[in-house]
């Protein structure tokens, strides 16, 4: 099936920006709706790029926003939950009413990208929230496909940057749920295989789990990070009652780093039993490989540049 034109939920933020410089490059036209123009900006630089504001939970707004469009893809997502935005809003009902108005503005092909340990019995709120999310998708009228990634790095993240200006500050570093065990895939891989499985019918009806080539402990990614910003860091694992109360006491600052809910996440494995999915055809990029283009000295040293030729 061809694919010429794609509307994106969510697409303004970290993934959607790769997804939308992906999608442009093979010429398809995207469309993305979004409840505040201004954070669309980033994106109005590229070739067939077109910003619709609109709030994404109104079902009259998803199908004028998926009016004329062959794909969607839903990105919309929340680490921690608000009193305007709880996890059932935004990660099971969103998606119910996204594919509902795919079915009526005669979208031939919806992606949802939901969470590598989305299930039923998870332990945590938020992994229950994206598991309710893939079971409204499977329900709906209209070809769909699930992508269930690990957790994502790249340039942007809100994942290794933190770890990284947190070890560019402080010599040892308690962490809770260091012994949590993750398998990072690179956002630009996760947009690769968005981009494959857009239209491809034998992606219709499928649920992939991506991840990157290894896993790691929160703890050895910490040293990772560490090292590649030059820094010899000790990270020092907290016991159970320790690492609930650090994220008790994170739950409640401005930030929200990390809750409770998180942390009751971190007690499963998030990683993939298998080859990443013939799908994507390729095979996924290591974090040592990709986090020195933006996390090492050479990138610093760029961003100075930049800075310097923008003055």
């Amino acid at each position: 099936m061809d694919i010429s034109s794609l509307c994106m939920l969510g697409g303004t933020g970290f993934v959607g920006r790769a997804i939308a410089d992906q999608a442009t490059a093979r010429g398809i036209r995207v469309r993305v709706l979004t409840r505040r123009v201004a954070r669309a900006r980033p994106l109005t630089v590229l070739p067939t790029i077109e910003v619709m504001e609109g709030d994404p939970a109104d079902e009259k707004t998803l199908e004028r926003a998926f009016d004329g469009m062959d794909a969607a893809v839903n990105l919309v997502g929340v680490l921690h939950p608000s009193r305007r935005q709880s996890f059932a809003d935004v990660h099971a009902e969103l998606p119910r009413r996204a594919a509902r108005a795919c079915r009526a503005a005669g979208v031939q092909h919806f992606v949802h990208v939901s969470a590598l340990g989305a299930a039923q019995d998870a332990p945590s709120e938020y992994l229950r929230s994206k598991a309710a999310g893939e079971a409204a998708v499977r329900e709906a009228s209209v070809p769909w496909t699930i992508l269930r990634p690990s957790v994502i790095f790249g340039e942007g993240d809100r994942f290794l940057n933190l770890f990284a200006s947190l070890a560019a500050v402080f010599p040892v570093i308690p962490l809770a749920g260091a012994g949590a065990r993750f398998q990072p895939v690179w956002v630009e891989d996760v947009a690769r295989c968005c981009m494959a499985a857009l239209g491809e019918p034998r992606a219709f009806g499928a649920t992939y789990d991506l991840c990157g080539p290894r896993a790691y402990t929160l703890a050895e990614l910490v040293e990772l990070v560490a090292a590649t910003i030059g820094k010899r860091r000790r990270v020092v694992a907290l016991p159970g009652p320790l690492a609930r109360m650090q994220a008790f006491v994170l739950e409640h600052l401005p930030g929200r780093l990390m809750t409770r809910d998180n942390l009751r996440s971190m007690s499963v494995d998030n990683v993939c039993t298998g080859r990443a999915p013939a799908i994507c055809a390729f095979e996924p990029s290591p974090v040592e490989a990709v986090i020195p283009q933006y996390l090492g000295p050479a990138a610093s040293e760029a961003r100075y540049a930049r800075y310097r030729a923008e003055r």
